[in-house]
C-alpha cells in the first residue's frame, strides 16, 4: 500500500507561482508513473501532467504546456508540480497519484494509488 501526500497549495495572485509536492509514503521499487490530476469546482477531475519515476519522461496536457513542469525526487521519494504564471483557470484541487505501469498514462482510471488533494485558488 502507498500512500501519497500532497502540500504546497495556496491562495496566490495571477501570474504568480507555487511548487506542488507529493511524497509516497514508501519507496517505489519497480515502474512508475506518478501524475498529477486536478478538479475545478463543478469539473470533472482531469489530467494535468505525468512522469515515469525511473526515466524521467513526461507528459503534459496541451493547456499547461509552458507554464507546469512535473519533476521527481527518486532519493525523497517526492514527485513535484512547478506552476508559473498562474492563472484565475487553475483554481482547483490538485492530486497527486501512482501507477504501476511503464507507460505515461492520462487516464486516471490506470491510477493505482491518490493522494488526499492540495487548494489552489488563483485570485484575479
Amino acid at each position: 500500500q502507498v500512500q501519497l501526500v500532497e502540500s504546497g497549495g495556496g491562495l496566490v495572485q495571477a501570474g504568480g507561482s507555487l511548487r506542488l509536492s507529493c511524497t509516497a509514503s514508501s519507496f517505489l521499487f519497480g515502474s512508475w508513473v506518478m501524475g498529477w490530476f486536478r478538479q475545478a469546482p463543478g469539473k470533472g477531475r482531469e489530467f494535468v501532467a505525468a512522469t515515469n519515476w525511473n526515466d524521467g519522461r513526461t507528459d503534459y496536457e496541451d493547456s499547461v504546456k509552458g507554464r507546469f513542469t512535473i519533476s521527481r525526487d527518486n532519493a525523497k521519494n517526492t514527485v513535484y508540480l512547478q506552476i508559473n504564471n498562474l492563472k484565475p483557470e487553475d483554481t482547483a484541487v490538485y492530486y497527486c497519484a501512482a501507477a504501476f505501469k511503464r507507460s505515461l498514462s492520462r487516464n486516471m482510471r490506470e491510477y493505482d494509488y491518490w493522494g488526499q488533494g492540495t487548494q489552489v485558488t488563483v485570485s484575479s
